[in-house]
Parts: structure tokens; sequence; C-alpha cells
């Protein structure tokens, strides 16, 4: 009898242990799925909270296109949104013209390579110490033809012959990001390009407003860098009113001015926007196109 009871004794222990164990596996599955709601709840606030950003830079842009034709970076649109508050979370972003930047598919126009813009990019790569020949590369990526540009280009032979062989491109660069499948485009010559390219649906001319010192040196044949560097120190007095005035404010020396290859204007802007709520992190980059005051286009959007 006592080992009876004995037995029982145990297997009553045993029940309460598995009962114990059970509802302890069900709150911490609970636990887990409770937290996972919070999580996928706070990413999509963080996200709602990113795209309602993106919205109010394209109102932004608009009204910025009713107010006038000239952009330069003393208007509103070009000042970075600080870390911002809101309920639960924070919220950043950024506006940046593009057209500020050497356009990679100016390379090629209807169809053909632009020899100017072919000049501009060489200038531009030597001002950043990277090979000249990279010009031709590009050029060869973005044109229809299976010719190779002289000297240093490259076409489907020399993508065939690698161990996970590709096609050259043959078509316009979608984004900047597009390069590193290009010959001589290794990573450490991607991030030293990025601040200074960009690669938009069309050619465009460089707003001389809004570009760094190296494009607008990279634009006009025989502006030095230093000369360049100049002028955007100038531009933070008094942004440049129209080609006339940019010329006005050259310096003597400078004669070599191909005027269609600048403005001062902008149809291409990138907007950045990171948002947080708890844990959840989103960011997003849209390229929006603005086209005099209708109310820009979304030409492609990514999470960052």
């Amino acid at each position: 009898m006592r080992g009876q009871r004995g037995l029982a004794v145990i297997s009553a222990i045993l029940v309460v242990a598995l009962v114990a164990s059970a509802a302890s596996f069900m709150a911490w599955q609970q636990q887990l799925w409770v937290r996972q709601v919070e999580n996928l709840n706070e990413q999509a606030q963080s996200r709602m909270v990113v795209l309602a950003a993106m919205q109010w830079s394209r109102s932004i842009l608009a009204q910025d296109a009713r107010d006038n034709k000239v952009d330069h970076l003393g208007e509103d649109w070009a000042q970075a949104l600080a870390p911002l508050p809101v309920e639960g979370g924070e919220l950043a972003g950024s506006l940046a013209d593009q057209q500020g930047l050497f356009n990679l598919n100016s390379l090629v126009r209807d169809g053909r390579t632009s020899a100017t813009d072919l000049m501009a990019f060489r200038k531009l790569l030597e001002l950043l110490k990277l090979p000249p020949e990279l010009a031709a590369v590009a050029v060869d990526w973005i044109d229809p033809d299976s010719g190779v540009t002289y000297p240093g280009g490259a076409e489907d032979g020399d993508y065939l012959a690698l161990d996970l062989p590709y096609r050259a491109g043959n078509r316009p660069l979608t984004t900047v990001d597009g390069l590193a499948r290009l010959k001589g485009f290794d990573a450490e010559t991607l991030e030293r390009l990025r601040p200074f390219v960009t690669a938009l649906p069309q050619p465009t001319p460089v707003n001389v407003n809004t570009a760094p010192a190296e494009v607008l040196a990279a634009a006009i044949a025989d502006l030095s860098l230093e000369q360049a560097q100049t002028l955007v120190k100038a531009r933070k007095e008094g942004h440049f009113k129209d080609i006339a005035d940019f010329r006005e404010r050259l310096p003597k020396t400078v004669t070599q001015v191909n005027e269609t290859l600048l403005s001062v204007g902008s149809r291409y802007f990138l907007v950045s926007g990171h948002a947080r709520f708890g844990r959840a992190k989103v960011g997003l980059q849209a390229l929006f196109e603005r086209e005099s005051t209708a109310w820009p286009k979304l030409v492609w959007q990514k999470n960052i």
C-alpha cells in the first residue's frame, strides 16, 4: 500500500510538472506572438510615416515650381529635416537635387555617344583620381550598339569571358548602383564616384546652382577645380539667376562654355526618409520628376 501511495504521489508531481511546463511554454509562445505583433505594428507605423513624408516632399517641390523657375541650395526644399520627434518615434529626411550631379545617361543622346558629355565625364574621373578610360566603359554599357569605344571600352566579349558571364546592358542605367556590373567599377571606385554622379531617365543639363565644384569643373572644359571651388563659395552669397548671370561671374580666362549642358533649374529630385517607432526602423528613397507646376511624378522607389 505504501508503495502504491508513493507511486501516486510521484505521478501527481510529474503531472503537475508537465502542466506547469506546458503553461510556461504557452505563456512564452503568447509573449513571442505579442512581440511579433508589436514589431509588425511598429514597422507599419514607421512605413506609413515615411510614405507621408514622401508625399509632403512632393508638395514642397510642386509649390517651389509655382513660386519660381530657379533651384538653389538656399531654398526650403534643400534644408535637411533633422530627426523630428513624433508620437512613439522619430522621423528624418532630406531632398537632394539630382541635376547638380553628372548624369551618366547623358553620355548617350539619341542613341549616339555625346562627345561633350564624354569629355566632361573623363575630366570628372581625372579630378577624382580615377582612370579616365572608365568613361568609355560606361558609354559602351549605355549605348545600343556592340562597337567598342576607344580607348578602354567594354562590350559583350569582356563580360561573357567572366566566371559568371553576362552581356553588356546596351541601355540606360536605372541607378548608380548599376555601375557595379561594369568593367573596372569596383566597390571603391563606386563609392568615390557616388557623391558626384546620378542616373536619370533622360539626358539632363547640370544645375550650376547645386553642383559640387568637381561637377562644375567637369562640365566646363577650361574651368579648373580651384576656380570651380571659388564659384561654389561665391554662390552662397547669391545664387545664379540665369545662365547669363553665371557666365558673367565666370573667370575671364574661361571661354569654352557649352550652355546647352547647363541650367539654373532642375526637374529630378531624390527624397530620402527614415522613421523609427519602438524597435522598428524603416528607410525609403524615391526619385521624383517635376514637370513645370504639375504634381511630381514618381520614377522609382526603394528601401534603404
